[in-house]
């Protein structure tokens, strides 16, 4: 566990140079987040209520899911394919330690990174600008950080699927910007799922994606109370039980295949 710790650690430190693209970074995503929200405040002008959000709760789900994208890296995240296009990957399978369990560390390593540097000043700028429903409770702000853990391990294993897709693919890439899409839209980032038509809903409501920006943002709006928050919870927790399983099962698989290929 020392290992892993470090090596979480020193992810962290690594985002930490690059400061300027942070910056940059910062206020495209809060400049983004105000047209979001403006546009909510629009929807809301012949409405008080739609799918049990209020313009308050809608406004801030907007900016909670732009105030995410980074710490759940929603899209361009491509570090472990960079490996197997340059064939570092064989030293990486290599080493004595789990290929996976390295790659997590360093993506939970990330992810507090922008928690602290991305996250939070969103959020902020959302508080300045229109003000933003916050969690009430303590077991609100409990849920909604264990809920952000699983969210950063489900988007991982998701993630870490479609990169390994480049042992068998010449350009994963292509095939990850259709994923990104598809997690956009049924994850409730470009709308909440919950507005979703019913049919819809019973679908999309089971599966990984809601649990990488929905399940969150409901949490920190507290639309989910009760027995809801312990099955969104576990939902999550389900999810990234069989992300992981599957990522570590295919690079099983890809491991194999490297030895046949002769290293």
């Amino acid at each position: 566990m020392r290992l892993y710790w470090e090596v979480m650690r020193r992810a962290l430190q690594r985002q930490l140079a690059y400061r300027t693209e942070n910056l940059a970074g910062l206020i495209t995503n809060s400049f983004f987040g105000y047209l979001r929200a403006a546009l909510m405040v629009a929807v809301f002008q012949t409405s008080s209520s739609i799918a049990g959000y209020d313009e308050h709760t809608a406004i801030t789900y907007s900016w909670i899911t732009q105030a995410l994208i980074m710490v759940v890296a929603l899209w361009s995240w491509w570090d472990v394919e960079l490996t197997i296009r340059s064939g570092d990957v064989v030293s990486d399978l290599s080493k004595p330690f789990s290929y996976l369990g390295f790659w997590l560390a360093r993506d939970l390593g990330r992810a507090v990174y922008f928690v602290a540097f991305r996250a939070l000043p969103i959020l902020l700028c959302g508080q300045l600008i229109f003000g933003l429903h916050w969690p009430s409770s303590v077991g609100a702000w409990l849920a909604f950080t264990l809920s952000t853990v699983l969210a950063v391990v489900i988007s991982f294993g998701y993630r870490f699927l479609l990169n390994l897709s480049a042992f068998w693919t010449t350009d994963a890439r292509g095939l990850g910007g259709l994923a990104s899409a598809a997690t956009m839209f049924l994850g409730g980032f470009v709308v909440p799922v919950r507005m979703f038509p019913d049919w819809l809903q019973s679908i999309v409501l089971v599966l990984p994606f809601v649990g990488i920006m929905q399940i969150p943002a409901d949490l920190f709006i507290e639309r989910l109370t009760g027995d809801a928050v312990l099955s969104a919870l576990g939902l999550q927790a389900v999810w990234a039980v069989v992300m992981l399983g599957c990522a570590q099962l295919l690079t099983a698989v890809a491991t194999r295949r490297v030895v046949v290929q002769g290293g």
